[in-house]
């Protein structure tokens, strides 16, 4: 993928293309220090990648993509969090990372951008996938009275589905969120996640008991429904 950096910080450049020749399928073609001379080029030239910052003089990287017609794929790269929900209403926008930028994070937001796994990169060190990223590195951003806050996916215990509402229940906080069992479903690892009931989905790793068709999880007593217990009993490392 062709792609350019807009960033008025230098350091900041010079980090995210040493970043980019880690990635054998990014070609960074050139880097700006503000919008208004990457819009000039965008002009005469196609890209397919855009890191862009979001904080800079004159024009705020969301100005930017307002001017752009077709914008192609935008990662957002800034050291301030609170634009998140802003940015999640451009379909051009994939991902989101706050500064300073680790490889891992790095690496996933460009699975993003080519919509398949990353096998490789150039050097030996970075050449793991994204989705072989330790699960205790994942995590889940949940909108609550329009603030995002962070779930360590690995600490969800369970989640119930209420109405038009999810309860998610987490070994520090539980938390109540406007969505459905099967949207939150395909945002969960498969490895610790099982649905089984038609209310519940369950962390299989913090099962404590299991009696006839229910499961303790904590203080929790969840019903499993007769036709997810073959699943749930083939998940088990059982002697």
């Amino acid at each position: 993928m062709n792609c350019i950096i807009i960033d008025d910080e230098e350091t900041a450049r010079i980090i995210l293309q040493q970043l980019c020749l880690q990635v054998e399928s990014l070609n960074v073609i050139q880097d700006f220090p503000n919008a208004i001379q990457a819009i000039k080029f965008l002009n005469k030239e196609q890209v397919d990648l855009i890191f862009l910052d979001i904080h800079m003089p004159d024009f705020t990287g969301f100005d930017f993509i307002d001017s752009l017609k077709n914008p192609p794929k935008v990662i957002l790269t800034t050291s301030d969090k609170n634009f998140a929900l802003e940015a999640f209403e451009y379909d051009c926008i994939i991902d989101y990372i706050i500064k300073p930028i680790t490889i891992p994070r790095f690496l996933k937001a460009i699975q993003k951008a080519n919509n398949t796994p990353i096998v490789s990169a150039k050097k030996e060190t970075y050449t793991e996938s994204p989705l072989n990223i330790p699960t205790e590195e994942k995590e889940l951003y949940i909108n609550i009275d329009r603030r995002l806050i962070k779930i360590n996916i690995p600490t969800i215990n369970i989640i119930e589905a209420r109405g038009d509402y999810i309860f998610i229940k987490t070994e520090q906080q539980n938390y109540t969120v406007h969505s459905t069992l099967k949207k939150i479903e395909e945002k969960l690892p498969e490895d610790l996640f099982l649905k089984v009931h038609r209310s519940y989905i369950i962390n299989i790793k913090k099962i404590i008991d299991i009696e006839d068709n229910s499961v303790l999880i904590a203080k929790d007593v969840i019903p499993v429904s007769r036709s997810k217990r073959p699943e749930l009993m083939k998940r088990l490392n059982m002697l």
